[in-house]
């Protein structure tokens, strides 16, 4: 059966707080398949909208669920924030602790970001005077090279090549 996209997203608002009604009792109530409402439910989730688990309290949704809340409330002023809240089913301290554990979480990153950079800061330093080493080892051979060539000339011009004889 196909149905409407207002139909859709009337059914879909049901699953949405402050109702979060199941998915079996929305089932009940519209005579629409278990199946089809899961579906619904997460194409609107893959098109970037926030679909929590209507048996799950806002404080029980996933990092990423989260994430989408503060990112959606990041730009919003008190009495914007109040109407969202509202819609979604949350409170506005609860988005606030998310925002800091969001701040959080990157500070931590970047922190373990910098260990390692300075890990590979100090492995690559290490492999700069290995290497440096190695050139001026492979320089003194060159240089003794080119002197022993030098003083061969010197001494082929004195005294004559061996060859000639």
């Amino acid at each position: 059966m196909k149905y409407s996209l207002e139909r859709k997203e009337s059914v879909l608002r049901k699953l949405l707080p402050p109702d979060a009604m199941s998915v079996a009792k929305v089932s009940e109530q519209e005579g629409i398949s278990h199946a089809t409402l899961f579906n619904w439910r997460n194409a609107a989730r893959n098109e970037g909208q926030l679909m929590p688990d209507s048996e799950k309290p806002a404080d029980k949704w996933s990092s990423e669920e989260k994430f989408t809340v503060v990112l959606e409330s990041a730009s919003m002023n008190e009495t914007q924030l109040a109407g969202y809240c509202r819609k979604r089913g949350v409170y506005p301290g609860q988005i606030a602790l998310w925002k800091e554990a969001c701040k959080a979480a990157n500070a931590v990153q970047s922190k373990a970001h910098r260990r390692v950079g300075q890990a590979d800061a100090r492995s690559d330093q290490k492999k700069i005077k290995q290497l440096e080493k190695e050139l001026q080892r492979k320089e003194k051979a060159l240089a003794e090279t080119a002197a022993l060539l030098v003083l061969r000339k010197k001494a082929n011009a004195i005294w004559g090549s061996g060859e000639d004889e």
